[in-house]
């Protein structure tokens, strides 16, 4: 465990997170990592599946440093970036069940951190965690990470379930 974790130092966090998911059952009594994402919490036999709140603060220019390969021919933003990402992606999401419930442009923070912004929040819904993470480890998806990777200053993936109002 200690040895691929080591090897992974130097990947893309993205690259990096998704290959700690797929062998995260071959080093099951390796402690985790600060970087791995959490284990999510158990979801109520009520629950019709997981929202999953994304947001996202886009570069100004995109950084295709890791992946030149995927490099358009003139200079794009984070933002043009991400949407070739949302290009190939979410057909692939929509083919595993889910949907893209939400995108919406984000604006000035009115609670919270100062100078904290984000520039667009996406709203996922997908059957359940597990179907996400299928479509997550899915090849073709693997191939778009270049582009949101180029697109991303930084993101959260925040997985939701519906609670009614009281």
């Amino acid at each position: 465990a200690e040895g691929f974790a080591a090897r992974l130092s130097a990947w893309p966090g993205d690259l990096a997170a998704h290959a700690r998911r797929l062998a995260g059952p071959a080093f099951a009594e390796a402690a985790p990592r600060p970087e791995t994402p959490a284990a999510p919490a158990t979801a109520s036999a009520a629950e019709t599946g997981p929202l999953l709140l994304n947001l996202l603060r886009f570069r100004e220019i995109a950084d295709y440093a890791r992946t030149p390969e995927l490099a358009p021919a003139r200079p794009i933003s984070g933002a043009e970036a991400y949407d070739l990402y949302l290009a190939a992606t979410l057909p692939l999401l929509r083919e595993s069940g889910g949907e893209l419930a939400l995108s919406a442009r984000a604006h000035p923070t009115l609670i919270g951190p100062l100078g904290e912004r984000w520039d667009r929040v996406l709203l996922l819904r997908q059957g359940s965690l597990e179907r996400f993470r299928d479509h997550d480890g899915d090849a073709r998806i693997a191939a778009a990470l270049g582009h949101r990777n180029a697109a991303l200053a930084d993101s959260r993936l925040i997985p939701l379930s519906e609670d009614p109002a009281p």
